[in-house]
């Protein structure tokens, strides 16, 4: 599972009310959410990400409320992979359940800037920072991990789907 984009850079204690304002959860619609995704800390966010980009952030990335809507929100917005310092547990199932691959590089993250082209090689646990040429070690994947992310998610991967 090979993922490369360009990286949207992040601090600590990035929280689910961050990631999705409380104020925009009368709708569980992917798009819709997407539309508002990071706006209070990065209003030019939903506007300017692209498909395929990379969040990559410090400690306890998804931390706060146990709302699903925020790993849905990144998601639909187009990010294919967080990369963080650590991440909060529950933000750390709920993406994995929708498919969302997360890779924990611990305080290697702070060797990345906004910007910066990565590539992560998922299965191996590679992360590499094209932009500066450095290669990170993280933590792989379990296959059974990767399966759900390549499924699009946990009830894809236990229908036997992908998307």
């Amino acid at each position: 599972m090979i993922i490369s984009g360009k990286s949207w850079r992040y601090g600590d204690n990035i929280d689910t009310d961050v990631i999705i304002p409380a104020r925009y959860l009368n709708t569980s619609e992917p798009a819709e959410l997407a539309k508002h995704c990071m706006e209070d800390i990065d209003p030019a966010f939903s506007g300017a990400v692209q498909a395929g980009e990379i969040i990559v952030a410090g400690r306890n990335f998804g931390c706060g409320s146990s709302r699903e809507h925020a790993p849905v929100a990144i998601k639909a917005a187009g990010i294919s992979c967080v990369i963080a310092d650590s991440f909060a547990r529950i933000f750390y199932r709920n993406a994995l359940n929708i498919g969302l691959p997360l890779i924990e590089l611990g305080e290697s993250v702070n060797r990345f800037k906004q910007g910066d082209d990565i590539i992560v090689d998922a299965a191996a646990g590679k992360v590499k920072n094209v932009t500066t040429g450095e290669v990170f070690q993280a933590p792989s994947l379990p296959p059974f991990i990767q399966k759900i992310a390549q499924a699009g998610g946990l009830i894809n991967f236990v229908k036997g789907t992908q998307v």
